[in-house]
């Protein structure tokens, strides 16, 4: 069952992480995650799962990577101040094949690179969720933990100050107090001293006593993991009015909502423009935004920095129409990427400025 509420975007998706069977959850404080972390710190008890204040960034992943071994469905996050200093150990959890929810609020959208490119080391991905508001929200974090369990890999949840601290109407799936169930891989300690103990670990997993590890058989096995999981996690997009658009309008997370109300009232006005917000931003709806684009004279990439994603636009086209930015970087003063242009009127009044 669920029940609809009025709810700031932190205490919705937190909700909506223990509903999804999250029983540990650890951060360190840096707003706008900060507020994650405090109504989570307020959940978990409820349902005898566990909420850490970390040291730093470095302790909380560690702390997640831990919880993640044993079974239980953990997760941690932090801006992208924060997540800079986790990237080693997210690699390495990737590489350990290990279920991690990441919930990076982001304090613009300066962040696309490290999310969907990652900062670690090795010859890696994880995927990358993108909501544009509350509801969306919920229903992200919910895919998120699924997807972490049924690829056990690392899923990021991409979202920012104006997710965090909006208030909107939302339906949250009831808390269950059971925990789910916990997988036969996890470690629980019952193998210890019997010669035979499970490993997982970034270099391979395997029982205690074998030969040494294969790196190389495992590097290919984590590299066919990962070409799977590409080829069978569905992207999901959202797309608008392509279909007569001379231009199509590319954007994500909570500026894509802008700019999916600056298209529909522009074609109010007359103006054939259309919009495709890609959601997963890894892996990216390189297909549906190449066909979204196919019948236009142009493309134009909206974001809030100085040009990440469009890099993903230029490849999904592949040269096919030309791809223009009319994004850039927008700060209030507290740096947290409220920017003063990103409203309706300045957004249209850059669609216009690119219409052929």
């Amino acid at each position: 069952m669920s029940e609809r509420a009025l709810l700031e975007g932190s205490e919705a998706m937190a909700r909506a992480a223990v509903a999804a069977g999250c029983r540990f959850f650890t951060g360190y404080p840096m707003t706008p995650f900060t507020e994650l972390l405090e109504h989570m710190a307020a959940l978990l008890p409820e349902v005898d799962g566990v909420c850490m204040n970390a040291e730093s960034e470095l302790e909380a992943v560690g702390m997640a990577w831990g919880a993640a071994t044993t079974g239980h469905l953990a997760a941690t996050g932090s801006t992208g101040q924060g997540l800079s200093l986790m990237q080693e150990s997210l690699s390495e959890i990737t590489n350990a094949r290990l279920p991690l929810v990441v919930f990076n609020m982001a304090r613009g959208q300066g962040d696309y690179f490290q999310a969907t490119r990652g900062g670690g080391h090795g010859d890696y991905r994880h995927i990358v969720l993108a909501p544009m508001d509350v509801p969306e929200a919920v229903e992200l974090t919910e895919l998120a933990f699924d997807l972490a369990r049924q690829w056990r890999t690392p899923v990021m949840v991409l979202g920012d100050y104006f997710l965090a601290h909006t208030y909107q109407a939302v339906s949250v799936p009831s808390i269950d107090r059971a925990a789910p169930k916990v997988p036969d891989w996890a470690l629980n300690g019952s193998t210890g001293g019997s010669g035979a103990a499970k490993i997982i670990s970034p270099l391979g997993s395997g029982n205690e006593g074998e030969e040494g590890f294969d790196l190389g058989a495992h590097f290919a096995d984590c590299a066919a993991h990962i070409q799977a999981l590409e080829a069978g996690v569905e992207p999901l997009v959202d797309i608008g009015f392509c279909d007569d658009a001379e231009l199509v309008v590319a954007a994500y997370g909570s500026v894509g909502k802008f700019v999916r109300y600056a298209c529909l009232r522009l074609r109010d006005a007359g103006h054939r423009v259309g919009y495709v917000r890609p959601i997963t931003l890894w892996p990216f709806p390189s297909q549906a935004v190449q066909d979204a684009a196919a019948g236009s004279a142009k493309v134009a990439v909206y974001e809030q920095n100085m040009g990440q994603m469009i890099d993903d636009v230029r490849l999904a086209t592949l040269g096919a129409v030309p791809v223009e930015f009319i994004g850039g970087p927008s700060w209030d003063h507290s740096g947290f990427g409220i920017g003063p242009d990103i409203n309706v009127p300045d957004i249209s009044e850059r669609i216009l400025e690119a219409l052929p």
